[in-house]
């Protein structure tokens, strides 16, 4: 994505990367097909773009979080990258807790250990392919490993780092201790710069093949999480995002390196210098509308679906939706448990469903804004991105369970205008991210909570929270019926 100073989005080219699923739970890329596809990429921006290429300045990187890219001695690719979405490793997560301890982790890392971490996949490798093992000279993240190939230099950032079970966030170092316990030489481990931070210029093949300037600088990036944050203005204390995609999140800006979540949502660095954000996970937020779209309605669009929701009354008349259809993350750590509708009767027509599919999927969120009020954190505002914020009853309905004031923005690119603002802001274009921001990003509409919504949801969301104790067990016993 190309920007101007102005925030301006002046071009889009988008390229797909194949997925390589040899077992069930594996989920891998090939490295080279991320180079390939982004220097096609930037060379069709090139030869779209109406100025000169030197007047390109800067680039940076969203990236996926959690991936594994391992390089031997000679910066070679060992094996296709292990994604954040792998589930291989939950023997390791088992070792790593009894290695180190709960505790000790927590206090080092500030998250738990989950299959989708880095640092497990590490111990996978080691255990499994002991030789390739090692080999390898560094790991590294996916954007970093782009980035390597661009410019010919090795570093990770601090809020990618935070992704890999393997930082101490507080201290933003690698942590000795951990590598020293698990058997991993710290060698290995990446240089550590700011995701602002200049990196290098872009190496002469690259600006041949793609018809960059060989002058464009390259800053480190962010996960795509921390660049999310960032080109949605979560830049100061109190600021909270709400993004329904695929997964949902609810991710709130943290100054403080030293709260106690006790692992119930993830506690990452920031893409901006000295600050970090706390984040909660819905595994199957957008996707469990999908999911409900494509069984029971394939033939309409998500508007057609929709059209009736504001007629339905708060409660899809005693309907209840949990969106649990791949298991939870927050607050339930939980790869069993599985969705339910409670209280169907013949009365239900689709439109109850639906409102009670949106229902649910924000009844999750709200969970993790919960937690964050439970610690202290005043939540009076939150900014909403993705799927959740295209329909205007969904948003009044998140005003309403979050009981905050939702805001809309004019531009939903949260991630890629993150990753653009690092770089403007790496090119000395602002002198802040704030002062950024207050170009780059700007409102389209507020929702405020209606008071007599608000106490509705509030009992209905009692009622939600029971779902999953009362059905955890059910859930359990039905797994050995599940397909497999």
């Amino acid at each position: 994505m190309l920007m101007d100073q102005v925030g301006k989005v002046c071009n889009e080219v988008s390229q797909p990367y194949p997925l390589i699923q040899e077992k069930s739970g594996y989920s891998e890329q090939d490295p080279n097909e991320w180079v390939e596809k982004t220097i096609y990429a930037l060379r069709e921006l090139i030869r779209q773009f109406e100025g000169r290429p030197e007047d390109i300045e800067g680039l940076s990187f969203s990236g996926q979080m959690h991936g594994l890219v391992l390089l031997d001695e000679d910066k070679q690719v060992l094996r296709n990258a292990i994604l954040w979405n792998d589930t291989r490793t939950t023997e390791q997560c088992q070792q790593i807790y009894h290695q180190i301890g709960e505790a000790q982790l927590l206090e080092i890392t500030k998250n738990q250990a989950l299959e989708g971490f880095t640092l497990p996949k590490l111990l996978w490798v080691k255990q499994y392919e002991r030789e390739l093992f090692e080999k390898a000279a560094v790991f590294m993240l996916p954007k970093d490993y782009l980035r390597y190939r661009l410019t010919g230099a090795i570093h990770s950032e601090y809020s990618d780092a935070a992704g890999t079970l393997l930082l101490n966030v507080a201290e933003k170092q690698w942590s000795a201790e951990l590598c020293e316990q698990l058997g991993i030489d710290m060698k290995i481990c990446p240089p550590l710069v700011e995701s602002h931070g200049f990196v290098g210029k872009i190496t002469t093949e690259i600006s041949e093949k793609t018809g960059l300037a060989p002058e464009t600088k390259v800053f480190a990036g962010g996960a795509d999480n921390a660049c999310g944050a960032i080109g949605s203005g979560i830049l100061s204390d109190g600021k909270t995002l709400c993004s329904i995609g695929t997964s949902g999140v609810v991710l709130s800006y943290e100054e403080r390196n030293d709260r106690d979540f006790q692992g119930k949502v993830h506690y990452f660095n920031h893409g901006e210098e000295n600050a970090l954000y706390t984040m909660g996970v819905t595994l199957a937020a957008g996707h469990s509308l999908t999911w409900f779209k494509d069984t029971f309605a394939a033939n309409e669009s998500f508007d057609q679906l929709l059209a009736q929701l504001s007629k339905v009354p708060i409660g899809a008349n005693g309907l209840l939706f949990t969106p649990y259809l791949v298991g939870e993350r927050t607050p339930y750590a939980d790869s069993v448990i599985r969705g339910s509708f409670i209280g169907m009767d013949s009365s239900h027509r689709q439109d109850d469903f639906a409102r009670a599919v949106i229902e649910g999927i924000t009844f999750s969120l709200n969970e993790s804004i919960e937690i964050f009020r439970e610690s202290g954190k005043t939540i009076d505002t939150v900014i909403s991105i993705g799927g959740g914020a295209k329909n205007e009853t969904w948003l009044q309905i998140q005003a309403d369970v979050f009981n905050a004031r939702i805001v809309k923005l004019t531009s939903e690119q949260g991630p890629a205008v993150g990753a653009a603002m690092l770089a403007a802001y790496g090119c000395q274009w602002f002198d802040s991210l704030e002062q950024c921001a207050d170009v780059f990003i700007s409102s389209d509409k507020e929702y405020t909570p209606i008071p007599a919504n608000v106490e509705k949801y509030r009992q209905l969301f009692l009622l939600y929270k029971q779902v999953y104790k009362q059905t955890k067990q059910l859930n359990e016993g039905l797994k050995a019926f599940r397909k497999q």
